[in-house]
């Protein structure tokens, strides 16, 4: 006899186990052995564990002791967390990622496990953001990779050397599935950029370039008109937005939906101009069938030329422009009059004409105006007590304190200097500025959309921000620890990947990727030996961890989830 636990389906859905005593019997009519119920205990989860555990002690008693199982014949001999890759794996397969590469792999030499090592290599940026090195050590030690039992650094690094080779199909095909599976707005994409910069003396040695950033033979030339393609290192000085610009970096540039789902990411060498890495994403999207795409970018890709780009083929935009650059459309635009419509609590837009085809919105933050306001009068009175008693000081000493203030952008906004070399405070520049308190202006050349639209359009801008955000503090995008040209491509693509499989997560259950990624790996799978072999078994799924099972429609990992019989001497 045995103890067994079989399980029913509710009409809801819901599953529910039942303890039984049974054994087996011959049946000579069906001539095989059949199952006969001994007795029920009710409900697995209800039973009385208790009660069970004394009917074993009572049984034990009429046993020999040398007979008697032994309390030791079955040892815990560890655990690793499943629930973490379990739940990004599921959702892998469900893009079609495996099989892709799969696909994408025949012919290559090149480790069937391929798939897998990446596949691992993006769970450990998702989970536990390492090295290279670390991450083999991982997945082999540590996380439970469902077909990669083991794997190593070499691995990891031959994985990563064809990953970009495959890279252009792969971001296509992610997309398509994408737009399928979650009927994604691709109506509107907004694209930013940031730096990645790299603990290293000296810039990478210059080599031939295309227009795109990419390596080419030397001498060869871009394109029908027979440009040079200019020659660089792919690290190297530029301007970093983290201030480190002491060190070499890199360029990388998303797309992200107005979900906030990162469809595609672009690198490029360090120093590369913002401003024209918006037509070459423009070109590369090209392809991908989709249908009228308005582009949302700020105001570093407001040039004339990036607007004439993005408007090629009936595409449009709808981008930030700086009301303090002096521009005549800015000027133009802030002098028209015409009254604000309500938004949202804290937004007012109001749409004005100027001359030419593009179309201006100026929008109104009343919560910001008031930031902006009391930012300014504490400057003004910062700058008041600096100069305050400076009549008196000589031309020498005015001159020396001017030029203490001309070194703090914020108090030298607002000092004027009369032409007897006295120190004032410019009021003309603080009432301009209290003029545009709250305020910024967007442009587009889209004829249908609303002023609410383009407004709300705009605002949705900062997902790219919680996007790098996020690549810099969840993901850790840097440091990075590759040189090589063709990893760090390879290291910013599994960034992305595993941005994009925590963002669908994220999306999907209302709760930020670390809550998730901590109530997933509490599922673990606990590993017992004895006399007849190993067994793996997962801990109990709680309530929460149900919950983001069921929102991802993710089925649980099985309860025994691998069963291993002793091997026979």
């Amino acid at each position: 006899m045995y103890l067994r636990s079989t399980p029913r389906r509710n009409k809801d859905g819901s599953e529910v186990r039942y303890l039984q005593l049974a054994r087996n019997v011959w049946d000579p009519q069906k001539r095989r052995s059949t199952v006969q119920v001994v007795y029920n205990f009710g409900r697995e989860d209800a039973a009385n564990r208790d009660a069970l555990q004394r009917l074993v002690a009572s049984l034990t008693r009429f046993l020999d002791p040398d007979a008697a199982p032994a309390a030791d014949g079955l040892e815990f001999t560890g655990s690793r967390p499943l629930g973490g890759t379990w739940a990004p794996g599921a959702l892998w397969s469900r893009l079609g990622l495996g099989t892709e590469m799969r696909r994408l792999l025949n012919g290559r030499r090149l480790d069937d496990s391929a798939e897998r090592v990446l596949f691992a290599l993006v769970a450990n940026r998702a989970l536990a953001p390492s090295s290279k090195l670390a991450a083999a050590r991982w997945a082999s030690e540590h996380a439970l990779i469902a077909g990669l039992p083991v794997t190593s650094d070499d691995a990891c690094y031959r994985a990563m050397d064809w990953l970009p080779e495959i890279n252009s199909e792969l971001e296509q095909k992610v997309f398509g599935t994408l737009a399928h599976l979650l009927n994604l707005e691709v109506d509107l994409l907004f694209f930013g950029t940031t730096s990645a910069y790299f603990v290293t003396d000296d810039e990478d040695e210059p080599v031939a370039r295309d227009t795109n950033g990419y390596p080419v033979p030397s001498g060869t030339t871009d394109g029908d008109d027979g440009e040079q393609r200019e020659p660089g290192g792919f690290r190297a000085w530029g301007k970093p937005e983290d201030y480190r610009d002491d060190l070499p970096q890199i360029v990388t540039g998303m797309a992200v939906t107005r979900d906030g789902i990162p469809v595609r990411v672009w690198c490029w060498p360090g120093g590369t101009n913002d401003s024209a890495l918006i037509r070459q994403v423009k070109d590369d999207m090209r392809d991908w069938c989709l249908s009228k795409v308005i582009w949302v970018a700020d105001r570093g890709f407001t040039s004339a030329a990036n607007r004439r780009y993005l408007r090629k083929g009936g595409g449009s935009y709808i981008i930030g422009e700086k009301l303090r650059s002096g521009s005549a459309e800015a000027a133009a635009a802030l002098s028209r009059q015409g009254r604000y419509k309500d938004v949202a609590q804290n937004l007012k837009v109001k749409e004005v004409r100027v001359a030419g085809d593009e179309r201006f919105v100026i929008c109104f933050n009343p919560g910001a105006a008031g930031r902006d306001a009391a930012i300014r009068a504490r400057m003004i009175a910062q700058l008041t007590e600096a100069i305050t008693g400076s009549d008196q000081l000589s031309a020498g000493k005015r001159a020396e304190l001017r030029g203490v203030i001309s070194a703090k952008p914020g108090l030298n906004r607002y000092l004027r200097v009369t032409p007897g070399g006295l120190l004032r405070i410019d009021a003309a520049r603080a009432k301009a500025e209290e003029n545009l308190d709250g305020k910024y202006l967007l442009r587009t050349a889209d004829p249908e959309l609303s002023a609410e639209d383009i407004a709300a359009g705009y605002k949705q801008l900062p997902e790219v921000e919680r996007g790098w955000r996020d690549m810099a503090q969840v993901i850790d995008l840097r440091p990075v620890y590759h040189r090589r040209e063709h990893r760090i491509r390879a290291h910013v693509t599994l960034c992305w990947l595993a941005l994009l499989l925590a963002r669908i997560s994220e999306n999907a259950c209302g709760q930020t990727w670390p809550e998730l990624r901590r109530e997933l790996d509490r599922i673990h799978i606990g590993t017992f030996t004895g006399p007849a072999g190993t067994f793996r078994q997962r801990t109990q799924i709680t309530k929460p961890q149900a919950a983001i099972l069921k929102a991802l429609d993710i089925s649980a990992p099985p309860r025994i989830y691998q069963l291993k019989p002793a091997v026979e001497a």
